[in-house]
């Protein structure tokens, strides 16, 4: 049965996707390629609990928020297909040029929604001016056919979230 748009519906995993656009000429590009995982982003508030000489209970004082780590996560290739641009390179290369710019590079993340056909349907969060501060290679085993895949880690920022808050 087709899902009704009137009706609010749930996400399965595979429904979220990622893709990092450089923030300056010196961070490689990605194009359109898009990330099969995110994790992380996890905000909270570090808080002070303070005790009032002979109180039961603390008064809570607030702090800043803190964006946690971002992680996207691909399958490895080294092919040109996964690339939009013209003369593209495939992941191979495209690690290979970051390696050296980990702690240097800012890159814009911004998940998406996508409905049963993978179609991107919106924008769920944008994190701006994220810096790269890690890349987890592939991992090889030769007993196993399980894809390879790797990782990068940037540290965020801020969030901007472009659905509508009531």
């Amino acid at each position: 049965m087709p899902h009704d748009p009137g009706k609010p519906h749930k996400l399965s995993q595979r429904q979220i996707v990622a893709t990092i656009t450089p923030e300056d000429t010196v961070s490689p590009s990605w194009g359109e390629f898009k990330f099969a995982q995110v994790s992380g982003g996890e905000i909270t508030a570090a808080v002070e609990k303070v005790y009032a000489g002979g109180a039961a209970f603390p008064e809570v004082l607030c702090a800043p928020y803190e964006i946690g780590d971002i992680t996207v996560t691909a399958h490895m290739d080294d092919y040109n297909e996964q690339s939009s641009e013209a003369g593209g390179a495939g992941v191979a290369v495209k690690l290979a040029n970051l390696r050296g710019k980990v702690g240097r590079v800012y890159y814009t993340l911004t998940v998406f929604l996508t409905d049963c056909d993978i179609q991107v349907t919106g924008t769920d969060r944008v994190y701006t001016n994220a810096l790269l501060v890690g890349i987890t290679e592939p991992e090889g085993d030769a007993s196993s056919g399980a894809p390879a895949t790797f990782s990068l880690t940037f540290a965020c920022q801020n969030v901007i979230s472009e659905l509508g808050v009531a």
